[in-house]
């Protein structure tokens, strides 16, 4: 079966409306660039309700048939691989054998051109049943419109169907919105999803067509500003998805995007994404306004009788009750809406006092409320009021219905009235497969969960506005944080705040990743290391503000970004922070003793002259109440501690890690140690040339955790080590049999490693950071490189987001100093090149 986009026009209807000439008027039309969006769909509409015509009039004559074109074709919007949604209708009096030769005529010419078509043969009696049956037969039958025959029979079948549809309109509606909801509960928000299937994801074409499914009902319409625009953008976005990939597809591939933005004219993927988004979020926030209204009428429609009995059967109603709520703002029928005495062209801070009053109480903000006040309301005055700072601290403190009231201010364009800077981050997609939402959803999130600690801070107030404008400068070229400090000062002087919170505002930004990042790819041991940290936050209260904002950012960036491990290491970081900050120097690792397991195991070690290791489970006590309360607390596991002892000698990192990915082992930080033993203890380890033990053991403490199922015994680990430390075990040739046995999808290629050398000064070791595609024996092929280079791993901290591993090492030569400059920088060249080989 050919391809209309390949067929050859073979019969001399070339400019006809036959097979050939109907496919060479469909080639012009998706080949042209004149034409596109809504005037191509309507003409490819039209050519092909005249081919199809043509081909009805080929067939029986007379009375009593018509062919209907329903769903998508039948209002006209054909996209390039659309399928023909195609009713053949008759009204029982021509013979079945006629009516079935009529539909070979007009099926099997659509098949041959390699068209998808959706088809059915009924008469009004049996399209009114099945559509009874089958919503989503109903749904394309509001949609009926007439091609061909019997115009009459037509006319009928859609006066009928719309009928039925208004009858059963209290029915069928909440039928529809489970439909919609299952859908989009399955298909996720098409305004965050970074592959979005136009069509099913929830803010996508299908919930556009339910909301005129529901228009049609005359029960409740969808607020219309807005929504044929966005509707129109993603079927434009649809089109050129289809052009550029000649499939029949609706989700927007990843590496898809940027063909598809340059079809559209439009400077990159990204573009194109923010479009798709501010559409999707058009139709999803019309969505919400009208299935609440719909819940709204059919609520009032169910009580009216009862009332009505209850009034004595007369045409008196009860009046609707109206709960103040704050100055100028009231609860009407489960909706926030203005008081009749409020004057929103002379309160400026009624949007925001309305706002706050809705999430504090869980309400919608009403649509007509927030209309009126996009209208009406004046310009907030620079600096703001104390009232303005104050509700929108309370709007942010509310918890999860902020984020529904802030959808509302900001469909309707307050927010970026209040705040002009939201306008750069407003629907801003993220590239990056841990974060779950676009910029500034992640921000609202961010303050959201913020909300949650505020008992923990003493100023929750700029921990609330702190989430709000931490990534604030993702909007602007550079470093975000940098940016966004600059962004945050301005914003917190405008809304009022005096210079010492502008101050802790703006650092709270500037520094919103350092302690997740120092806490995960630094040595905290490292004196260096707490000191910069110390001199960077400033203050006590600045590092608690810190220490909540890091967690709330990290809760609202997704799931990967935050675990019991990474708020272990957070906390650890802040406790050495605050001790610095109260006066205590950090203690320099090399003066502190070892454990005694970690002696005892390095003593054997030295005697046996091979590695001893031992397996511990770590845990953390954790809330589970969530109260202000003395919260009761349960272990949460945050991995295994494995010490491990061997007689110094090159290879150890290599081995060790290699043997852990052979064991599916992740590994989450490593440090190594080497401690000096008095030699009269008579060890059995040996040097290179056969004479007896050197004294020196290296001890290696790493937190540990499986990939899946149950952690390997310890004596298989130390069986697999001894073999891989005397060369009897060739872990590069078990690793590789490994990945051979499991391969790989294929993706999206990720892009080359790269090697750096951290700034970050230490005085104990020069930091190498690495940052590559996670994969098994990663850690293993990096220790093998860095023996190469012939520098020594003091500790190694390993960091996973999502796919990405970002690996710190802090390497040093081999009399245990830090490398000169250029011979780090050549260490990390090396190393890059190895990994990209």
């Amino acid at each position: 079966m050919t391809s209309v986009n390949d067929v050859r026009t073979e019969s001399t209807d070339d400019e006809g409306s036959g097979p050939s000439g109907y496919a060479a008027a469909r080639l012009r039309l998706l080949q042209g660039e004149a034409q596109s969006g809504p005037p191509r769909r309507s003409a490819l509409a039209e050519a092909t309700d005249d081919w199809l015509t043509e081909l009805f009039a080929s067939g029986i004559s007379g009375a009593g048939v018509s062919l209907v074109a329903v769903g998508g074709y039948g209002r006209g919007e054909l996209s390039p691989r659309s399928d023909l949604d195609l009713l053949l209708l008759h009204d029982g009096t021509a013979g079945p054998t006629e009516v079935a030769a009529l539909a070979d005529r007009i099926w099997y010419p659509v098949w041959d051109l390699g068209l998808a078509l959706d088809h059915s043969v009924r008469t009004p009696a049996e399209a009114r049943k099945t559509a009874g049956d089958d919503l989503k037969v109903q749904l394309g039958l509001l949609d009926a419109r007439h091609i061909a025959g019997d115009l009459g029979l037509t006319a009928g079948l859609r006066t009928a169907v719309l009928a039925d549809w208004r009858n059963q309109a209290p029915k069928r509606l909440p039928e529809l919105r489970e439909l919609c909801e299952e859908r989009g509960e399955r298909q996720g928000e098409l305004q965050y999803l970074l592959e979005p299937d136009l069509k099913e994801a929830r803010g996508g074409l299908r919930d556009a067509t339910a909301l005129r499914a529901v228009a049609a009902s005359w029960l409740a319409d969808a607020p219309r500003e807005g929504l044929a625009d966005a509707r129109r953008r993603l079927l434009d976005v649809r089109d050129a998805l289809h052009l550029t990939t000649g499939r029949a597809t609706d989700r927007l591939a990843l590496q898809e995007q940027d063909q598809v933005a340059a079809e559209l004219g439009l400077l990159d993927a990204d573009t194109l994404l923010r479009q798709v988004y501010e559409a999707a979020r058009t139709v999803s926030y019309a969505s919400d306004v009208t299935w609440r209204e719909v819940g709204r009428v059919l609520k009032s429609r169910a009580v009216r009788p009862r009332l009505r009995a209850m009034l004595g059967g007369g045409s008196r109603s009860a009046p609707v009750e109206r709960s103040p709520l704050a100055e100028g703002v009231v609860e009407m029928d489960g909706e926030v809406v203005l008081a009749r005495a409020a004057k929103p062209d002379r309160d400026p801070v009624l949007p925001l006092r309305a706002a706050a009053a809705a999430a504090q109480a869980g309400l919608p903000l009403s649509l007509h409320a927030v209309r009126r006040m996009a209208a009406a309301a004046r310009p907030l005055p620079t600096p703001w009021p104390a009232e303005a700072r104050e509700q929108l601290v309370t709007l942010l403190g509310a918890g999860r219905p902020t984020v529904e009231v802030w959808e509302a201010l900001e469909a309707e364009g307050l927010i970026t009235r209040l705040l002009p800077d939201w306008e750069r981050v407003r629907c801003r997609p993220q590239r990056n497969a841990v974060h779950t939402w676009t910029v500034d959803r992640h921000l609202v999130e961010t303050a959201v969960r913020a909300s949650e600690l505020t008992r923990r801070v003493g100023r929750p107030d700029l921990l609330l506005v702190a989430a709000l404008l931490h990534d604030i400068g993702k909007g602007w070229p550079g470093d975000h944080s940098v940016a966004g400090e600059i962004i945050a000062r301005d914003v917190a002087a405008r809304i009022g705040f005096d210079r010492t919170d502008v101050a802790v505002l703006a650092s709270l930004v500037r520094h919103h990743l350092l302690l997740i990042e120092t806490a995960t790819r630094r040595d905290l041991e490292d004196p260096a290391t707490v000191r910069s940290v110390a001199d960077a936050v400033g203050s006590a209260g600045t590092l608690e503000l810190l220490h909540a904002l890091t967690e709330a950012d990290a809760l609202a960036t997704g799931p990967a970004a935050w675990s019991s491990w990474r708020g272990s290491l957070v906390a650890d970081l802040v406790k050495r922070v605050s001790a610095v900050l109260a006066g205590d120097e950090p203690v320099d690792p090399d003066d502190i003793d070892p454990t005694a397991e970690q002696e005892r195991l390095a003593v054997e070690a030295f005697r046996t002259g091979g590695p001893v290791l031992a397996l511990r489970a770590q845990t953390e006590p954790i809330a589970t109440d969530g109260g202000e309360g003395d919260a009761a607390t349960e272990p949460e596991p945050l991995g295994v501690e494995l010490l491990i002892a061997v007689p110094d000698q090159p290879g150890v990192l290599p081995a060790v890690s290699g043997v852990l990915a052979m064991h599916r082992l992740t590994v989450r930080t490593a440090e190594l140690r080497a401690l000096s033993l008095p030699t009269e203890w008579g060890g059995g380890a040996k040097e290179p040339d056969g004479k007896g033990g050197s004294g020196s053991v290296l001890l290696l403490d790493w937190r540990v955790a499986a990939e899946y199922g149950s952690l390997p015994q310890a004596a298989r680990l130390r069986a697999d080590l001894v073999r891989a430390l005397d060369g009897s075990l060739d872990i590069v040739a078990r690793l590789a049999e490994r990945d051979a046995a499991y391969p790989r999808r294929r993706g999206v290629v990720a892009p080359p490693p790269r090697v750096t050398v951290a700034s970050a000064g230490s005085r104990l070791a020069t930091v190498i950071e690495v940052r590559a595609q996670d994969a098994p024996g990663l850690l293993h092929r990096i220790g093998r490189a860095l023996e190469l280079s012939d520098v020594r791993v003091r500790s190694a901290h390993v960091s996973t987001l999502g796919s990405n591993a970002v690996d710190a090492f802090y390497v040093t030569g081999p009399e245990g100093a830090p490398l000169p400059s250029e011979e780090a920088v050549s260490v990390a060249r090396a190393l890059e090149g190895a990994l990209r080989g």
